[in-house]
């Protein structure tokens, strides 16, 4: 059986389900775009041959830690300030890792 679909009481919350619709958006995005970097940057740690892995990690980390700020500073996807710093804490202990494997 098909679920009936609700309408809206008044003016004011079918504008709050048209924010929720575009935060959601907004926030998947964010969310997604995030994961996909960090998992990037997880995977050249992985890798056999160190330097070229440490090189595409090393690229691809400015452009981390921007996403994370700019979705600190707006609220968005469920992180805050702490929640980034957390993130970028652990990105760099991996990079130690990785710069130190290369150079031995």
């Amino acid at each position: 059986m098909a679920a009936k679909k609700m309408v809206p009481p008044n003016k004011s919350c079918v504008k709050r389900l048209r924010q929720a619709a575009k935060a959601n958006a907004a926030n998947r995005s964010t969310r997604s775009a995030i994961r996909t970097s960090l998992g990037i940057v997880r995977k050249a740690a992985g890798k056999v041959e160190k330097d070229e892995a440490l090189k595409e990690a090393l690229k691809e980390v400015p452009r981390l830690f921007s996403m994370l700020d700019k979705a600190a500073a707006k609220g968005r996807a469920g992180f805050n300030k702490n929640r980034a710093s957390n993130y970028k804490s652990k990105v760099g202990l991996l990079l130690n890792k990785l710069s130190v494997q290369s150079q031995a």
